[in-house]
């Protein structure tokens, strides 16, 4: 199976929220974060609970937990890629319906223009 192409959300103002996001994390759980991004690259589709899920509308969530802690990131596929677009954020039990609508928007404008959103590390 190829391996998945993993890019992050860009604003329009050049920001990448999930890099702000990671910066703000202890060492350990942004080590883990990016451990889950590297399982998405590896196994695209089939990656399965618990590390990832679909939640609606296209938008799936890569799932970490530390220290009774629960990180998300949330992102969809476009074709081959998998464009990551929350900033993250720590739940309890349910994703907030705010934070799915704000990463469906995300994917709205992405889907417009995906260079212009496109930021790769």
């Amino acid at each position: 199976m190829p391996r998945t192409k993993v890019v992050l959300y860009r604003e329009d103002d050049g920001t990448v929220p999930i890099l702000e996001w990671l910066d703000g994390l202890p060492p350990k759980v942004v080590t883990k974060c990016r451990v889950r991004i590297e399982r998405l690259r590896e196994l695209g589709h089939e990656l399965r609970r618990p590390e990832a899920d679909l939640l609606r509308d296209g938008i799936h969530e890569l799932r970490i937990g530390f220290q009774g802690q629960n990180y998300r990131m949330l992102y969809f596929f476009h074709g081959t890629v998998a464009a990551i677009l929350s900033q993250g954020f720590v739940k309890e039990r349910v994703v907030p319906p705010v934070e799915i609508d704000r990463a469906v928007e995300r994917k709205r404008r992405f889907l417009i223009n995906p260079k212009k959103h496109t930021y790769e590390e």
